[in-house]
């Protein structure tokens, strides 16, 4: 048992480094001798178990991060969940899942495996991005966490987030012209409002187009067309799904007159999306 005096200024010094709770502080420095450096070490390790407790708890609130390089050729999306609206729209949990998002954008890795092997700056540590949620975890007292991560490379990335970090969209683009940049947000809206399943019809599997051939051919039946015309009528009834649900095929919602992919060849003859990701938080 710890003979040292711990006194209250003490308490309040090392809640104010580390952002723990005051009983928890004080614990940590009786436990510790009063030693400042053990002390956090013994909140690190409070806060490992914490993290290991709630792994069972849902975490559904959270902030979803959209961000581009510097260069604009490449764009990531995390979300980092929490267990509660009330952290979520906090400046300082916000603020942490920029930092991993400009740290995965910096050092593109491939998963989120190796994005919680990166480093980044906490204080005056260099601290790896898995230990860094483990801490948080313990300080915020709710079981955070990255559950999606997406890139998207090409010529030109834009980047948009909507609703309050609640969904994040990339757009890539065949080129880098002028009104790419005015272009990319528009479609990147598009595809927030829209939600569309592919590129084009080419990205659509093959499952999903057998079973909107399906439906359609029982709706055709039950709608009491001879069975001579079912394959024909299902193939239009195809072709409006592939206008409604794949981006470079949906009406412009700016303009119903044109599609995305002639809205974009109006902005640049040939230009066109290669690729984006659409992450909705919880979904």
């Amino acid at each position: 048992m710890s003979t040292v005096q711990i006194s209250a200024a003490d308490v309040n010094k090392l809640r104010q480094q580390t952002g723990a709770g005051m009983m928890d502080c004080k614990k940590a420095l009786t436990e510790t001798n009063g030693d400042f450096e053990a002390a956090i070490d013994f909140l690190r390790k409070k806060g490992a178990k914490v993290a290991a407790s709630r792994q069972d708890r849902e975490s559904n609130e959270g902030v979803v991060i959209a961000r581009t390089s510097e260069d604009f050729k490449t764009g990531v999306i995390i979300e980092l969940n929490c267990e509660t609206d009330f952290v979520a729209k906090n400046a300082e949990f916000i603020a942490f899942a920029n930092e991993i998002a400009n740290k995965a954008v910096e050092a593109k890795p491939a998963s989120i495996e190796e994005l919680y092997a990166l480093e980044i700056d906490v204080e005056t540590a260099r601290v790896k991005i898995g230990d860094a949620i483990i801490e948080k975890t313990g300080k915020i007292g709710e079981k955070i966490g990255v559950s999606k991560y997406e890139v998207v490379n090409g010529e030109k990335v834009v980047a948009y987030i909507h609703g309050n970090f609640r969904l994040g969209v990339l757009v890539a683009l065949s080129a880098d012209g002028a009104g790419a940049e005015d272009a990319g947000k528009d479609v990147a809206m598009q595809i927030a409002a829209m939600n569309p399943i592919a590129l084009d019809k080419d990205g659509v599997d093959a499952s999903v187009i057998e079973r909107e051939l399906e439906i359609a051919k029982e709706q055709i039946r039950a709608e009491g067309k001879p069975e001579a015309m079912v394959e024909k009528i299902a193939a239009g009834k195809l072709n409006k799904f592939y206008k409604d649900s794949t981006l470079l095929n949906q009406e412009f919602v700016k303009d119903s007159s044109k599609s995305i992919s002639q809205f974009l060849d109006s902005v640049e003859k040939g230009l066109t999306v290669t690729a984006f990701k659409r992450v909705a938080l919880g979904a």
